[in-house]
C-alpha cells in the first residue's frame, strides 16, 4: 500500500447505518465498501474496534485484542437462525444521526444474550465445531478476557483491583471457583467474541476481494480497566498495592495546555517486556493483522521515549521522559513478520530521535492540512514541504472538527490565508479544495473523513478531545451514500490525481 499512490476514507463502523440504533457489521458495511470501490478508494480506516466502557471511547477499551460486542449485526445473527423477525419487533425509534449509546446497550444486548442462548441450546454440529475451533484458535486472550468480563458484571462493572483480593491477584483457586461459578457469563462472552470474529472477517474479506484494504488503529496504551492490565500486571507499572498505576502515561506542558495532559493510563515496564522478547506486543501486533490490513500506532513516539507521571499527581506537569526500547521491539517484529505494515502517528512535538525511529523503519508519517495554515511557510504540513512520499495525508482526523467547520471557525484573516494558498476555493466547497489538496500532494496515500466528502460542517464532528460527553456519537443518513454525482466527482478527482486503481 506505501509504494503506490492511493486514497480512503476514515469511517469507524459505529457511523454506519442501521435499524439498531449504532452502525454495525450487517448489510450497510458492505454497501459502504461498494461506495468505496465504485469511487476508485482503496482504503477504509477505522477506528480502534475494541469493547468500550464508559464514555464510549474506542481509545479505552476492555481488551487490546476483543471486538466490540456492539458492532455484531443482529440480522446476521437472523440469518445464522440465532434471531427472529419477532425479536425486533419492539426496538424503539433510534436517532437516526448519531448513537444514543444508553438506549442501544439497553436494546441490543438483551438481544445478544438471547442469541447466546440460542446459539448454545440449537447451534448445529457445525456451528458448534467451528466456535470451538475459534475459542482454542484465541485461547490465549480470550479465556482471560471471558473470565475477565464475567467477573466484572458479577462485581457490578467494578474496576478489577477492587475486586476481592483472591480474584484480583487471580490467585489460582480463586481462577477456578469464580470460573466455574461464572460459567454460562463466560460462555456468553465468548459465543459474542466468536461473532464479532466471523462477521468481521467476511466483512474484511469482502473488502479485500473488491481492493479495499482496512486501515486500523492501536492506541499504544491500555486502560488500567482492562483485561491486559489484571491478567498482566507484571508488564505495567502499578503500585503493588493498590493496584494504580504508579506511573501514569500523558503528555508534558505545552503550547496547547499549561498543565500537559494526564491520561491516566499505566505506562508499560519495558524492562519486563524486553526480558520476554516483548511476547505480549507482538502478540498483541499478530493478533490485530487478523482484522486489519494496515494499522496506525497511536502516540508513536511512546516508543522511543515516553512521559510518565508518578501516581497522585493530578496534572501531567511533574512526569520526565524515560526511554523506551522501540528500536529493539520493531526489529524483533521485523523478524517475525517481515514487512510491517505500521503507520506511526507523528503529531505533535517530535524529536529527531522519534523522526530516526520511524525513518529506520519505513514507517510513513502523518500529515494533517487543517494544521498547515497556522504559522510560516516552512510549517512541515504544507504540502510542498513534504520531504518525501512516504507519508499520509489527511484533511483532518477523528479529533478534528470538519473542514468546513474547522475553515468558518477561523477569523476572515485566517480563511484568507488558506484561500490565498489554494489561489480559489473550488465551486464545490471548501472541503472538496482540501480534499483536492491531499490527493494532489506527493503522498502515496491521501484520506479524508467521510463528513468532508459530505461537506457537513461542526455537526459532524466526531470527537472533541478533553470533552467526557457527547463524543463518538456522529451516523450519516441511510440514503446519504445513494447520491450518484458525489460517488462520480470523487472517482473522477481520484483519477486525476493518479490515485485510482490500476484495473
Amino acid at each position: 500500500m506505501f509504494d503506490k499512490r492511493a486514497s480512503g476514507i476514515l469511517l469507524h463502523p459505529t457511523s454506519l447505518p442501521s435499524s439498531f440504533g449504532i452502525g454495525d457489521l450487517g448489510e450497510s458495511a458492505y454497501d459502504f465498501v461498494d461506495f468505496l470501490a465504485a469511487s476508485s478508494q482503496q482504503v477504509w480506516q477505522i477506528l480502534p474496534i475494541g469493547p468500550t466502557g464508559y464514555g464510549n471511547s474506542p481509545y479505552l477499551s476492555y481488551s487490546a485484542l476483543a471486538g466490540n460486542p456492539l458492532l455484531i449485526s443482529p440480522e446476521k445473527l437472523k440469518e445464522d437462525n440465532l434471531l427472529t423477525e419477532e425479536d425486533f419487533n419492539s426496538l424503539p425509534d433510534y436517532p437516526l444521526d448519531r448513537v444514543d449509546y444508553d438506549l442501544v446497550i439497553a436494546t441490543k444486548i438483551p438481544l445478544l444474550a438471547k442469541a447466546s442462548d440460542r446459539f448454545k441450546q440449537q447451534g448445529t454440529s457445525e456451528q458448534l465445531k467451528e466456535f470451538q475451533q475459534f475459542c482454542d484458535r484465541h485461547n490465549e486472550w480470550l479465556d482471560d478476557y471471558a473470565l475477565f468480563m464475567a467477573v466484572k458484571e458479577a462485581n457490578n462493572g467494578a474496576s478489577w483491583n477492587t475486586w476481592d483480593a483472591e480474584i484480583a491477584k487471580r490467585e489460582p483457586e480463586a481462577m477456578v471457583e469464580w470460573a466455574t461459578r461464572l460459567q454460562d457469563a463466560i460462555f456468553y462472552h465468548k459465543f459474542l467474541q466468536y461473532q464479532f470474529f466471523s462477521q468481521w472477517t467476511k466483512l474484511k474479506q469482502y473488502a479485500n476481494s473488491q481492493g479495499v484494504e482496512i486501515f486500523g488503529d492501536i492506541p499504544i496504551y491500555v486502560a488500567h480497566d482492562s483485561v491486559d492490565v489484571w491478567a498482566h500486571p507484571e508488564i505495567f507499572c502499578l503500585d503493588p498495592k493498590t493496584g494504580e498505576p504508579a506511573l501514569m502515561a500523558g503528555v508534558p506542558p505545552d503550547y496547547f495546555s499549561a498543565t500537559g495532559q494526564l491520561w491516566g493510563n499505566p505506562v508499560y515496564n519495558w524492562k519486563k517486556l524486553e526480558e520476554t522478547n516483548f511476547h505480549w506486543w507482538i502478540g498483541r501486533i499478530e493478533g490485530m493483522l487478523e482484522y486489519v490490513d494496515i494499522m496506525r500506532i497511536d502516540h508513536f513516539r511512546g516508543f522511543q521515549a515516553y512521559w510518565a507521571v508518578p501516581e497522585g499527581e493530578e496534572t501531567a506537569m511533574n512526569g520526565k521522559w524515560l526511554e523506551a526500547p522501540g528500536e529493539a521491539f520493531f526489529q524483533l517484529l521485523q523478524e517475525d513478520l517481515g514487512e510491517l505494515p505500521i503507520v506511526a502517528e507523528d503529531l505533535g512535538v517530535i524529536t529527531p530521535e522519534v523522526e530516526a525511529l520511524r525513518d529506520k523503519f519505513d514507517f510513513p508519517g502523518m500529515k494533517i492540512l487543517h494544521f498547515a495554515f497556522d504559522s510560516d511557510r516552512v510549517n512541515p504540513f504544507l504540502p510542498y514541504n513534504y520531504v518525501n512520499r512516504n507519508c499520509v495525508v489527511y484533511t483532518g482526523t477523528h479529533d478534528n472538527n470538519t473542514t468546513v467547520g474547522w475553515f468558518y471557525d477561523r477569523s476572515l484573516e485566517e480563511q484568507a490565508r488558506v484561500v490565498d494558498y489554494l489561489g480559489c476555493v473550488s465551486p464545490k466547497g471548501i472541503h472538496w479544495s482540501l480534499i483536492n489538496l491531499a490527493l494532489s500532494s506527493v503522498a502515496n496515500t491521501a484520506i479524508f473523513p467521510l463528513q468532508d466528502i459530505f461537506g457537513l460542517g461542526t455537526e459532524g464532528k466526531m470527537n472533541t478531545p478533553s470533552q467526557a460527553e457527547g463524543n463518538w456519537e456522529w451516523r450519516y443518513h441511510p440514503d446519504t451514500l445513494n447520491d450518484r454525482g458525489l460517488r462520480e466527482h470523487l472517482k473522477y478527482v481520484t483519477y486525476l490525481y493518479g490515485r485510482a486503481p490500476n484495473k
